[in-house]
């Protein structure tokens, strides 16, 4: 965990990428305050607070959930007071989320079960105990503009993509973008709720921006060459499934034989089983928020690793 300054004033807190839930945060260190994202437990949230401390020692009047993944807002409640702002999409599905599940899935590592073992060891740096659920209380539908911080600050809709929920954080004076789970930098993307179209358009929304920092929800700092790969990536993969759909594979065979190409070093590229998976929903022609079993998919994911990691 480092915090970088992006201009006078403005911070990330940046984890390095070393799989499930290492995500970012963002600060912006002037009027009120105002922090983009908490992470996924309480002592990871704790110990960007110290970092943040370090730079601006006040307690932020603002915070921003980029989207409702746990890894993004499980530690709201250690900003006691602050104003929590989110979709409505966000703070919907944040009233179906229970951190006990995944204490519960933590403790599932002698199970027997390999799939659940091994997700078991993925949860295995992560404290799930003691969360307090806080949802955003001020509400985005399109657009919401702040000006707690003395310079505008642009709070964007731009889901159904990732979650059903996702906004981006927009500091148009410094050029830059906070994206919140939109953009996976250099690792490979995992998609809940939404649809690929949705998500590119996205994407050409940071672009259009034209910020020189973009700050993802995961992965290192880019500019504008990072939306542009995410892109391209999505776009190829689901142009990929569509024609092992239509020979009737199922997805964790299409993502076996597609080749990854410029991707393949991407961190964990054996997650392209939920992109897949999410284009095979798409011409089935489920909706976009059709429920699924994530379990069943790192299942696919798992094999996959399992398939990836023998020789030739």
């Amino acid at each position: 965990m480092e915090l970088q300054q992006l201009a006078p004033d403005v911070h990330a807190c940046l984890q390095e990428d070393k799989g499930l839930g290492y995500s970012n945060s963002g600060l912006i260190a002037r009027g009120k305050g105002l922090v983009v994202d908490t992470f996924w437990d309480l002592p990871h949230t704790r110990a960007m607070i110290e970092l943040y401390r370090g730079v601006w020692n006040r307690e932020p009047g603002q915070l921003v959930n980029t989207h409702h993944n746990g890894d993004h807002c499980y530690g709201n409640q250690l900003f006691e007071g602050a104003e929590i702002i989110g979709h409505e999409g966000c703070a919907e599905a944040l009233k179906n989320d229970d951190p006990a599940r995944m204490q519960m899935l933590k403790g599932l590592g002698a199970s027997g079960d390999p799939v659940l073992e091994d997700f078991a060891r993925q949860l295995s740096p992560w404290d799930f105990e003691g969360i307090e659920l806080r949802p955003p209380t001020t509400l985005v539908k399109e657009r919401l503009q702040l000006d707690s911080c003395e310079f505008p600050i642009e709070v964007l809709y731009v889901g159904p993509a990732h979650t059903v929920g996702d906004v981006i954080v927009h500091l148009p004076e410094q050029r830059i973008v906070f994206t919140g789970d939109i953009l996976f930098r250099r690792c490979t993307p995992i998609g809940w709720e939404g649809t690929f179209e949705q998500w590119v358009t996205a994407l050409d929304r940071i672009m259009e921006l034209d910020c020189d920092i973009v700050v993802p929800g995961h992965g290192p700092l880019c500019g504008n060459e990072g939306p542009r790969e995410m892109k391209e990536y999505l776009q190829y993969v689901r142009s990929e499934a569509r024609s092992h759909f239509d020979a009737e594979r199922s997805a964790v065979e299409a993502a076996k034989r597609i080749d990854l190409g410029p991707y393949a070093d991407w961190t964990e590229p054996e997650r392209i089983v939920f992109s897949v998976e999410r284009a095979y929903r798409e011409f089935r022609g489920e909706p976009f928020d059709a429920p699924f079993n994530p379990i069943d998919t790192f299942r696919g994911v798992y094999e996959l690793r399992e398939a990836m990691a023998k020789p030739g």
